[in-house]
């Protein structure tokens, strides 16, 4: 069974709460659900994380060779900023799914770059909480490509 953490970064624990023109009416505790539901059926073993902190997310990361296959990862605004998190996914050697719910190029010029993009195995965004189900349908294909053996 294909292993996959989900990591929410910053303010992603407030879905439903906040900018909901931008990210919608789903809470943080349904996306959650929808994704464990969704994991089932692909026959993922899934780990969710959420922290609004840099450093945590960074251990979160650096743990995830002992818990997972891929990490797919919402970033949130360290998206942007943050060289910590890029290097900490470089570090673990883990296949990389990237996740926004908004089509983040559609949106301020600041939040146009991103750190994780290019080191990973590819982005999804734009498509609201279905960004992270197409997330796990491609774990499950890049998990288990010829010459894998998780």
């Amino acid at each position: 069974m294909v292993k996959a953490l989900v990591i929410h970064g910053p303010n992603l624990n407030m879905l439903g709460k906040r900018e909901k023109s931008i990210y919608g009416a789903m809470d943080y505790d349904t996306l959650n659900a929808m994704l464990i539901e969704r994991g089932k059926e692909l026959g993922l073993s899934l780990l969710i994380r959420q922290s609004n902190h840099e450093g945590e997310l960074v251990d979160i990361i650096q743990k995830a060779p002992d818990e997972a296959d891929v990490i797919v990862i919402n970033p949130g605004a360290y998206t942007h900023t943050s060289v910590a998190i890029r290097d900490a996914l470089l570090s673990v050697g883990l296949p990389v799914i990237e996740v926004h719910m908004s089509n983040i190029h559609k949106r301020e010029p600041f939040r146009h770059h991103s750190y994780v993009s290019d080191i990973a195995v590819g982005s999804i965004i734009g498509f609201g909480p279905d960004s992270y189900l197409m997330a796990l349908e491609a774990a499950v294909k890049i998990s288990s490509a010829p010459g894998d053996d998780t």
